[in-house]
């Protein structure tokens, strides 16, 4: 008679939660995340401990002191290392058996097919620059590969406004409308319609960024561009952990959905008569 498998005491709260054949699809999945700020560092930490088996994590810059507002490796002793090297550190003492890999590059056309294999189960797109947004979505959708992408969290403070929506159904986001709009021009990819593309975004109007004292004398964390380059200014937004943060754990939450295949249960909105009438039981 064969002993029954026992789940290791780290994992054994997801396993109750989602059940032994969800973690073995997540033990067996290799989920990609592209950007490891505010927003990827929580969605790289969330997967690892809920058992994905395999994770790579794509960070070309360093931390940075600015960086300790929202960011989960930008630790005392880390400014200046890179963001990839930390996380990952960090995510083997999470998941000792997980196969973590931190990989210190931008994603681009040149570097795609290296960071985000034919074979990856999901990839999580965090960064947030529109040009390489459009590239990965194009590449996922090309080579059906699962891929969700998270539009701006900056400016916002409301966690609760945090939607997970095909990238079709977003609004109140620049950043979603860029994409929206130049998947089409550059790639041939209209999202007027389902695009399959799964998009984490904010009902919440974004706020606007305040100045403070000393900003003539540079922005920490932001890098004074070279004359000649497209964007002059120095571009700095407000930003909070209890933000990106949600958009990040979001994220997280819809790939291991899809991955395991256990949804959500739908919550109905009550009235206003009818919870009334619960308050009162």
């Amino acid at each position: 008679m064969t002993a029954p498998r026992r789940v290791p005491p780290r994992l054994d709260r997801t396993a109750r939660l989602l059940g032994l054949e969800a973690m073995d699809r997540l033990a067996a999945a290799h989920v990609v995340v592209l950007g490891l700020g505010g927003v990827g560092s929580f969605t790289a930490e969330a997967l690892a401990r809920a058992g994905v088996g395999r994770l790579t994590l794509v960070d070309g810059e360093r931390i940075e002191e600015s960086n300790a507002n929202r960011q989960l490796h930008a630790l005392d002793g880390a400014f200046g290392r890179y963001k990839a090297d930390e996380m990952a550190s960090r995510l083997a003492r999470v998941h000792a058996t997980a196969r973590i890999e931190g990989v210190a590059a931008r994603y681009a056309p040149s570097t795609a097919e290296r960071l985000v294999p034919e074979g990856a189960s999901f990839v999580v797109d965090a960064m947030d620059t529109v040009v390489a947004k459009l590239h990965v979505i194009a590449r996922c959708l090309e080579r059906r590969i699962p891929v969700v992408t998270v539009l701006g969290a900056a400016r916002r403070i409301d966690p609760t406004a945090v939607q997970v929506t095909d990238l079709c159904e977003t609004h109140t986001d620049q950043l979603g409308k860029d994409v929206r709009k130049y998947l089409r021009r550059r790639h041939g990819i209209s999202a007027t319609a389902p695009t399959g593309v799964l998009a984490v975004w904010s009902v919440e109007a974004p706020r606007p960024t305040l100045a403070l004292p000393g900003d003539e004398e540079g922005i920490p964390g932001v890098r004074v561009r070279e004359p000649g380059e497209r964007r002059r200014e120095p571009r700095c937004y407000g930003s909070a952990a209890f933000a990106t943060g949600a958009f990040g754990l979001a994220a997280a939450a819809a790939v291991v959905q899809r991955l395991t295949g256990v949804a959500p249960e739908c919550h109905r909105v009550l009235s206003e008569a009818e919870a009334k009438r619960r308050r009162k039981r």
